[in-house]
Parts: C-alpha cells; structure tokens; sequence
C-alpha cells in the first residue's frame, strides 16, 4: 500500500473531491482525518468510510478560523499520533458578479476561505511535520482559473493564483524540512450531484470545454493527491499541477465558451457557499442591459 502507516488530514473531505480523496488515502493504507465545516456531511461520509474498514475520523472545521485549523492538525496528532499528508482541498464557490458589484465582504469571504484557509493549513501543519522531523507532504487545491485572467469569476480567479504562488514561496521555505507542497489546478469537474441532472447534456457541454471528449470527475483529482502524498513524487515540489482535459492547452477564450460564467452576463452579484451547509448570499442586479449591450 502506497500510503501505510501515513496519516492524513483532508479539509472539504465531506463531499465531492475531497471524499474522493479521503476514500482513495484511506484505500492505501492511511489514517484520514475528515475535517469539513459541514457536520451532516460529515458524519455521513465516516459512515460511508467506516462501513469499507477504513479508519477515518472527523473534526468540523472551520478554514478561515486559526484556532480550527490549529485544532485540526492536534486531533489527527492526538488520534493518530502524527501528521504526513495535508490536502487543503476546502473551497466555496465564492464571489460571483461583475467586479463593479462586488462588496469587500464578498471578497474578504472568498479569500479567507480559498487563500487564508490554505496558509493556515500549511502553517499549522509544516509545524508539526518539523517536529517529527521526517518530512510530509502538503497538497493544495488550486485552480486553472488562477492561471489566467479568463479562467471563472473574478475574486476565485485572484484567490486561487495567491494559492499557486503561495505554494511555491512555501515549497522553498519548507524543502530544507522534506516537507513538499504542490498544488492540484482542475478543470471543470462533475460532482455526484452536478452528474444526477442529465449526464448526457453535462458531457455534450464539457465536451466542447476541452478537447478530451468526457468531463473530469473526482476521482481524477483523488489520483493526483494520492500520487503528490506518495513517496512517488518525493523529489517534486513547488509544482501546480494540471488536471484539466487539455482545456489550458488549448489556449485562451474558455470564458466564451461558458458565457453564462462570465461577469459581462451575470444576473446577480455575491457569494456561493458551495456544501458547507450555509446559505448563498446572492443579490440580483438591477439592469445589466450596458453589459450585454457591449458584448
């Protein structure tokens, strides 16, 4: 098993990609901590893990808050005994909106979520695995839409490119320690629940965002944290890497393939919360007749 005897913590590992993963670390031999802000979620996903023999535990967590996060990577020392692999996968949907729209409370959440959440993490967790003293592995959940200024709403975009660079000012720092960090950047990824509309009009759709003709699911991204937190990528870090279809080797213009996520045609402005279990915040836009005029 590639990951025995490894612990591991998994922000966001109640749902989608990161219950992918949990699954997947759990499978090769590693203690996982679940830590997920949402505790419904949760409990159902150490149900799930425990029913397949896998020990797992849970810890609701909130990113943005020290104190939580700090209290995150004690519980996987004060259950498990130690610290090996932190994925900070927790993410919301974030500020949506034109950027005239969009508050300062919609930005502060979505960095403190996607960008704050993720230095706690490796704060936090890079001190414990300089206490052990045999290095570990820390696996941040970025995005394609931080490579380029047309990849998804504004304030995601702009969070997502401070986790690539913070990974890489991270991966110097902490590479006298053997402590790796790198970064996974998806693409477009089908989640259970996005699948359970109809699949069918889900591929036709991504199948004309990238060239490789079906859509990404989480497993794709569990396989590439699984092989980040292996000894098999020992002697990478620093590295963002791409798990996107071929849609960023094809070039620019995704946003017009997807015109309904750019700001120019946005309807409301605000935030999504994704599955953490909180209401969205969404306000609807009095008159975008200037935006569209201008397309």
């Amino acid at each position: 098993m590639r990951l025995a005897g490894k612990v591991a913590v998994v922000t966001g590992g109640a749902s989608g990609m990161g219950l992918e993963t949990v699954m997947k670390f759990a499978a090769e031999g590693a203690k996982v901590v679940i830590a997920d802000f949402n505790e419904q979620t949760g409990a159902a996903a150490v149900d799930a893990a425990t029913q397949q023999g896998f020990d797992v535990s849970f810890i609701k967590t909130d990113v943005a808050n020290e104190s939580d996060v700090e209290a995150m990577c004690q519980h996987a020392v004060g259950s498990y005994g130690r610290l090996d692999i932190l994925f900070n996968n927790a993410g919301v949907g974030g500020a949506i909106g034109p950027l005239t729209e969009t508050t300062v409370e919609d930005w502060d959440y979505t960095f403190d979520v996607m960008a704050k959440g993720v230095f706690l993490g490796i704060k936090h967790g890079a001190r414990i695995m300089r206490r052990q003293r045999d290095g570990g592995s820390i696996i941040n959940t970025a995005s394609i839409a931080g490579l380029s200024g047309d990849g998804g709403p504004l304030v995601y975009s702009a969070a997502k490119a401070a986790v690539i660079n913070l990974t890489k000012s991270a991966a110097v720092e902490l590479a006298p320690d053997h402590i790796r960090v790198n970064a996974i950047c998806p693409g477009f990824i089908v989640t259970p629940l996005t699948e359970a509309g109809d699949p069918e009009a889900i591929q036709r759709v991504f199948s004309k965002s990238q060239p490789w003709p079906d859509y990404g699911r989480g497993e794709h991204i569990a396989g590439t944290a699984l092989f980040l937190a292996s000894e098999e990528s020992g002697f990478i870090t620093g590295e963002s890497i791409v798990v996107d279809g071929g849609s960023t080797a094809e070039g620019p213009g995704r946003s017009r393939k997807f015109p309904k996520m750019s700001a120019r045609n946005s309807r409301y402005a605000g935030v999504t919360k994704g599955s953490t279990g909180a209401e969205n915040d969404l306000r609807k836009l009095a008159n975008n007749k200037d935006r569209d005029d201008h397309m």
